[in-house]
């Protein structure tokens, strides 16, 4: 009996999925690599956060600390990515 196009297409994804673990490379990031990049990841979404609240702040002493802030984000990415 011939298999309709919804199984056929269950029974590829299913041997896709077998197949696509020996077709990608094992990574070498190391636990400490894995870590600086995790925190590269937040660093840059902090900044994101803080350019945000910069274009919407008005008062100067709310803006100094915004930018003082800003300061220490990239100051951290940039050792941390040297």
């Amino acid at each position: 009996m011939a298999r309709g196009w919804e199984s056929k297409a269950v029974a590829d994804q299913i041997e896709e999925g077998k197949q696509a673990p020996a077709s990608v490379p094992q990574s070498t990031v190391t636990p400490e690599q894995r870590e600086r990049q995790s925190r590269v990841s937040s660093l840059q979404l902090s900044k994101a956060r803080l350019l945000d609240q910069l274009d919407r702040a008005k008062h100067p002493a709310h803006r100094q600390v915004l930018l003082n802030g800003l300061q220490a984000v990239e100051k951290e990415i940039e050792e941390l990515t040297i």
